[in-house]
């Protein structure tokens, strides 16, 4: 399953739901090159030092990372144009990280279920939710 960037970052700082933990434990938990672009732009905003990024780093370095490719770049043309044209244009990176999950039929462990949820209704985006 893929962690969108707020659950990647509750997961790092041990602040996952209880709820939502509890879908989680036994998964193997993939993020996309979008959450560690996402990731490191927050570490570098919030002018954390060596250390705290070096956790950060340590702590991505034990999740797959799911890079775009061809594919994931067509499926990520399909999803905006498709947003696009239903008068719902949705923000680029939650678009590329469906685009992610879809390329590799994965769901999606996200708590802006608001954010994702015109791909789950129009495109098969499988979510998890709490």
């Amino acid at each position: 399953m893929v962690l969108d960037t707020d659950v990647a970052s509750r997961s790092f700082k041990g602040r996952v739901p209880p709820a939502l933990g509890v879908r989680l434990t036994g998964a193997q938990p993939l993020v996309t090159f979008v959450t560690v672009g996402e990731l490191i732009q927050w570490t570098r905003l919030r002018r954390w030092g060596p250390r705290n990024r070096a956790m950060l780093d340590a702590w991505l370095s034990g999740k797959p990372v799911i890079t775009g490719g061809k594919s994931v770049a067509a499926i990520w043309g399909d999803l905006s144009a498709a947003a696009t044209q239903r008068g719902r244009p949705r923000p680029v990176n939650d678009t590329w990280i469906a685009a992610c999950c879809l390329a590799y039929d994965l769901p999606l462990a996200t708590l802006n279920i608001k954010d994702f949820a015109d791909f789950a209704e129009y495109d098969g985006l499988s979510l998890i939710r709490t």
